[in-house]
């Protein structure tokens, strides 16, 4: 039989049929997940966690006891009856800033203790040899170490909700000026219309080599794709030296004798070198990003740990994926570990902003809880309720559950005799006993 030509092989429906269905299907899930998700942040939004600070300690103004602190709390939640895009979340200073040192929220509304003092000076008649008063200012503390857009959006949030606090006292202090009969300068008109300054700092400072908050994204991504490339360099490498498969190096094509063994053994071949390859990536990974690249990072051994373990998983439930489907357990792996993982891991976008399925995707898929946990390692003190806890847990299940598929499947191939090359009859010719070693266009 001739061997087929280049134009013949082109011209097979089947190949363009195939290929194309796999490449459509791929392109549009990939448009669908990654667009999808984050077209629309701010239409999405939906109870994202703010802090809302109120340590007005009051004061006395026209015979009477006042905390406009608390008129500034109560017209935030009044306004918030109708927008359910923020969280704002009532507490004292020392736990907002126990909650943006755990990453549970993206900002904070701070109302000072001499807030209702400042104002009150304001309306006052001042004597001239005192000067002016203080301005009242309202803090918005910023948490990047969250997430750089969650922490846009909360301060931008707490903005409006401060300086529309501003407005609404600034309406009391010209009534308040208008019943004293005082006339006022143009200026202080304006002054007393907009009385609250307003000053943004950060309530959770990241270091300067964090990539603004982002480098725990970054990080756990690489460990991600590290994991999925060691598999699948695991997987062929096992093959090959099971005579699976051939090997090239140049015009050299490799193959060994086949070694007939069960898919379970297979399996464990590949877990027991991917369990090394873990250990020398992890360790390089972290090397490179902190020695080389000197990324802000502590606490560098539970940080080992960490990396080599989320590569290891990740890699096992890619060998486990492979063992089942084969070669379309590849694009599996990359669905399950990067198509729907990234823009549901709320490292870029929060979670809060996501459409409702990736906020769903969110509780299993991996990046996230990966994320999580690198965040407490790289930024909250390695704190276990700053998502540490649930990464272990996570990254735990996880290997379970791949173990679990991935010998259950390969034990049912081997016992219904499915196996990947049947072995020889006698009236067969066996397999070469020893590695052959040809030109790749002799053996094409």
């Amino acid at each position: 039989m001739p061997h087929p030509t280049p134009p013949s092989v082109l011209r097979r429906p089947q190949l363009w049929i195939g290929t194309g269905l796999i490449a459509a299907v791929v392109s549009m899930l990939f448009a669908l997940l990654y667009v999808g998700g984050n077209v629309n942040p701010r239409g999405n939004l939906r109870d994202l966690p703010v802090a809302l600070v109120n340590a007005d300690a009051g004061a006395d103004a026209g015979g009477r006891r006042v905390n406009l602190g608390e008129q500034v709390v109560s017209g935030v939640q009044k306004a918030a009856e109708g927008d359910k895009s923020i969280d704002w979340q009532l507490v004292s200073r020392e736990e907002a800033d126990k909650r943006l040192g755990s990453g549970k929220v993206f900002g904070a509304l701070v109302i000072p203790r001499e807030f209702s003092a400042t104002v009150t000076a304001l309306a006052a008649p001042q004597p001239p040899a005192q000067g002016k008063p203080a301005p009242p200012v309202i803090t918005v503390l910023t948490n990047q170490s969250a997430g750089s857009i969650g922490s846009s959006m909360s301060s931008q949030a707490a903005q409006k909700a401060a300086h529309a606090a501003s407005a609404q006292i600034g309406q009391e202090l010209l009534k308040q000026a208008a019943a004293q009969k005082t006339p006022l300068p143009t200026a202080a008109q304006l002054k007393l219309a907009d009385p609250v300054t307003v000053t943004v700092a950060d309530g959770h400072p990241v270091g300067s080599r964090s990539a603004m908050g982002l480098s725990a994204f970054y990080y756990a991504l690489v460990l991600v794709v590290c994991g999925m490339l060691g598999a699948n360099l695991v997987n062929s490498q096992v093959d090959t030296a099971l005579g699976y498969l051939h090997t090239d190096y140049g015009p050299v094509r490799k193959r060994e004798p086949v070694q007939h063994t069960s898919r379970v053994r297979t399996l464990a071949v590949g877990i027991a070198l991917m369990l090394g390859m873990s250990v020398i990536m992890g360790t390089l990974v972290e090397v490179v990003t902190v020695g080389v690249l000197d990324m802000d990072a502590s606490h560098l051994g539970l940080l080992w740990l960490y990396s080599v373990a989320t590569i290891a998983v990740v890699g096992i439930g890619g060998l486990a994926l492979f063992a089942a489907f084969g070669t379309p357990g590849m694009l599996l792996a990359t669905i399950v570990f990067i198509a729907m993982a990234v823009p549901s891991s709320g490292a870029t976008v929060p979670l809060q902003a996501l459409p409702g399925f990736f906020r769903g995707l969110a509780e299993f898929e991996p990046l996230r809880q990966i994320t999580e946990g690198l965040r407490s390692i790289l930024f909250y003190g390695a704190q276990a309720d700053a998502g540490l806890t649930r990464a272990w847990t996570a990254m735990g299940i996880a290997l379970v559950a791949a173990l679990l598929f991935g010998f259950a499947v390969t034990r049912l191939y081997d016992r219904r005799g499915l196996h990947r090359i049947p072995r020889p009859t006698a009236d067969e010719n066996p397999e070469p006993p020893a590695a052959a070693e040809t030109p790749a266009s002799a053996t094409a």
